[in-house]
């Protein structure tokens, strides 16, 4: 029982190491924290919201403690919400906030990172920890590490091939017998980059775990084919895992699916198809090495940084702009994971076993 007991400890030391470490990388590289200036005059103020629900965000909440003493730290409670929304009043352009949330904060009617945003302070959020069992602490934490030799050169290779694409195959699988091939045969829209990394930008910050780059087809009936699938988003967005099945895609849109489909892809895809078209609308490439197929989150927002490839089911895409789909007015966007084997840009391989190839 003692040894036990001390692997438990050690196990727990070494998440705190390893917590404390990647976000004082995330504080201090990509969002920059009081790194501009060594006057203390001059230093931005941090403000940390969270909450105790969840032992996960209890060990986020310490590290962030020790890493921010002089922070201000409020517990989010139903009755105090009007106390916080008061204290971004305080902030400062440029002061940072954090918020620690194994639900999702809910203040009034406003969504509070765009309000954060309009104010500009710059946002750490890390949200829906609580989905995350305790055997996946350890890859949520590792997933936030910042990779300097990786995100800064990966993201921006992948992004120009992207950016000129002509032709993008992507092959999936069940097996190595048994593919499928997913064919782009038109131009992308402008890739976006999810790296940590704000400069120019207008915000800074957003929700962590990041790592992706994502696009979407500029014209749907350029999109043709099948793919297979080993996991999507399922109604309480939480990744659902499953043997793979194909689903069939032709002019953009999802019109139909494997023998073996599991019956909640197929609820989803009638709720979806009942209200809108089942539109494949972003083609994403996750980023994040610590996320992987043996080793995922069951948090979907986090699971989509995956070191991989993510595909959206449903109208609902706010990033891209498209003739007669008003964003207000779209209402899905269910996150699809294809089990990929390989992607060519142009005829020129870009990821392949596992890796990218840039």
């Amino acid at each position: 029982m003692k040894d036990l007991e001390s692997k438990k400890e050690i196990t727990r030391e070494n998440l705190l190491i390893k917590a404390e470490k990647n976000i004082q990388d995330i504080l201090n590289i990509c969002i920059k924290h009081n790194t501009e200036t060594n006057n203390p005059e001059h230093k931005n103020k941090a403000l940390v919201i969270y909450d105790t629900d969840y032992q996960l965000t209890n060990i986020l909440t310490g590290t962030y403690k020790k890493i921010l003493p002089d922070a201000t730290f409020i517990e989010f409670k139903d009755d105090n919400k009007q106390e916080i929304i008061n204290s971004f009043d305080t902030m400062n352009p440029g002061d940072l906030v954090v918020m620690l949330q194994s639900t999702n904060f809910l203040l009034n009617e406003f969504r509070i990172r765009l309000h954060l945003f309009n104010k500009n302070l710059k946002v750490v959020e890390h949200m829906h920890l609580e989905r995350n069992t305790p055997d996946q602490w350890e890859t949520y934490i590792d997933s936030l590490a910042y990779d300097t030799s990786w995100y800064p050169v990966v993201a921006p290779a992948l992004k120009n091939k992207l950016d000129n694409s002509k032709i993008l195959n992507i092959v999936t699988g069940a097996s190595e017998s048994d593919t499928a091939l997913l064919t782009i045969s038109g131009p992308l829209e402008d890739a976006k980059l999810n790296i940590g990394d704000y400069t120019g930008m207008n915000n800074v910050g957003g929700t962590f775990p990041i790592g992706e780059v994502f696009t979407e087809v500029q014209n749907f009936e350029d999109m043709n084919g099948e793919v297979y699938i080993y996991a999507f988003a399922d109604s309480d967005f939480n990744i659902s895992m499953h043997e793979p099945f194909k689903i069939i895609i032709e002019n953009g849109l999802v019109t139909g699916y494997g023998d073996n489909a599991p019956t909640s892809f197929i609820n989803i895809y009638n709720q979806v198809s009942g209200h809108e078209r089942p539109l494949i609308r972003e083609v994403g490439f996750g980023l994040n090495k610590a996320i992987t197929k043996e080793k995922y989150l069951n948090d979907i927002t986090a699971f989509e940084r995956i070191l991989g490839s993510h595909l959206s089911l449903g109208e609902k895409h706010s990033v891209y702009k498209k003739e007669g789909m008003q964003s207000k007015k779209t209402k899905y966007h269910v996150d699809l994971f294809p089990a990929i084997i390989s992607a060519e840009v142009n005829g020129e391989v870009i990821f392949k076993d596992g890796k990218y190839v840039l």
